[in-house]
């Protein structure tokens, strides 16, 4: 089948880890390059496939693929953790195997098979060491990233303040809070959103600690808006919770579409995230 502009349509699989889902291209033979205007017009939920993020599996030289993801916005981003077990999963059904490497924008990821849950095939994401320097945030100006200078609310009386700042390859500040409603997670998560001291963006979580080993989340993402699950942010969560003495380094990251489970390894000091992966559908772009 071919689109309207005479070039051969592209196949596509869609599909959600937790919840926040995918359109994921295979470009490995083929390159697939979407401007802006292309990515949020396939974005839109009412007149395009919708998702949360577009992603291209690309040839690499250094590890079994590249993988590339685009906002919903039409902006290109460094890394995507639940898109990272998806596109792992597709990796190891394809070629037989137990554990493939990605490398992305935000650095090299190993995924591998970590055998069945009640929700399907889970997948383990080797996310790597968290940044938790100023500059790799990045932030505008020094500042203590175990709780940065920052406020939603009067000065006086904020509503949250002084959340943690961490970079999984891409910015997250979190929150500790149990304010969670639709309402106030977007309202402050888009005025935080583009704040100047966050000279790229970035994701803003919102954490409410349960117990030591669990946290609820919900994460406003850059360029997405409120998303069903956002597995860098989920590594965020624990590893700024984890800084500030409210939880263990390991525990259950319960996001609206699922369950995650984060664990900041003490001996390496990388943050592996397990979870689950699931295909919705199939479908071509006419691109």
């Amino acid at each position: 089948m071919a689109s309207m502009s005479g070039a051969p349509s592209r196949p596509f699989v869609k599909m959600n880890g937790a919840g926040n889902d995918f359109v994921v291209v295979n470009a490995l033979d083929r390159p697939f390059t979407p401007g802006p205007d292309a990515v949020r017009a396939l974005g839109d939920r009412k007149t395009g496939e919708g998702f949360d993020q577009l992603i291209a599996i690309e040839p690499s030289d250094t590890a079994d693929a590249f993988m590339r993801v685009w906002n919903a916005d039409g902006g290109t981003v460094e890394t995507c953790g639940n898109a990272l077990r998806c596109v792992g999963w597709m990796l190891m059904q394809a070629n037989g195997s137990d554990e493939v490497t990605i490398d992305t924008l935000g650095g090299k990821t190993v995924a591998r098979r970590a055998g069945k849950g009640p929700d399907g095939d889970r997948i383990t994401v080797d996310m790597g060491p968290p940044r938790l320097h100023w500059r790799d945030i990045p932030l505008a100006e020094e500042m203590d990233t175990r709780g940065i200078e920052l406020q939603v609310g009067p000065i006086d009386d904020p509503v949250v303040h002084t959340p943690g700042a961490v970079s999984m390859g891409n910015p997250h500040v979190v929150f500790f809070t149990d304010r969670l409603d639709d309402d106030f997670v977007v309202a402050a998560g888009s005025l935080i959103e583009h704040h100047p001291l966050f000279p790229e963006g970035v994701n803003v979580g919102f954490a409410s600690v349960l117990a030591p080993d669990r946290i609820r989340l919900r994460v406003f993402e850059r360029g997405a808006g409120l998303t069903r699950a956002c597995g860098t942010g989920a590594c965020a969560a624990l590893v700024a919770c984890a800084r500030r003495g409210l939880t263990v380094r390991k525990a259950t990251v319960v996001v609206d579409g699922g369950e995650l489970v984060i664990d900041w390894d003490e001996a390496t000091g990388h943050v592996f995230m397990t979870g689950p992966v699931e295909v919705e559908r199939t479908g071509a772009l006419d691109l």
